[in-house]
């Protein structure tokens, strides 16, 4: 579970819907998890918000292998977020390390951070991280 919390704030990024031009602040766009070790990529899917790993670095890749996960790069981290009110949205996050999918939610705090909770039992055991829009893919 070394990533968890690292896969966990990728939900944040996910937060948008179909209803993009009443979005403040667009969540589409390139995300950094606080620790650094994933960038996920978030944009439309299908009329849903979805985000995509685009980047980790060795650790994140090392802890997705010992899950059986060979190519982290290309998983979809975040699936159909949909609004649920002014900056906030409910969707799934997937967590490599365990292999399962979790309900999610993302709240905007900002033009440039999202606050991304997952939650593993039902509502009771839950996550948050602050995940940090990015211009360009971290070097590694």
């Amino acid at each position: 579970m070394k990533t968890m919390l690292p896969i966990l704030a990728a939900g944040a990024l996910l937060a948008a819907g179909p209803a993009a031009a009443s979005r403040a602040v667009p969540t589409d766009g390139l995300w950094l998890n606080p620790r650094g070790t994933v960038a996920v990529r978030t944009g439309d899917c299908q009329g849903r918000l979805c985000g995509w790993i685009v980047w980790a670095d060795g650790q994140a890749m090392a802890d997705a292998r010992d899950s059986g996960i060979d190519r982290l790069i290309g998983v979809e981290l975040l699936e159909d977020y949909v609004p649920r009110g002014a900056g906030h949205w409910s969707g799934s996050v997937y967590i490599p390390d365990i292999g399962h999918r979790f309900a999610s939610t993302i709240t905007q705090i900002g033009t440039d951070a999202m606050k991304v909770q997952g939650c593993l039992v039902g509502g009771f055991i839950c996550k948050s991280q602050i995940w940090q829009r990015i211009a360009r893919l971290p070097n590694g």
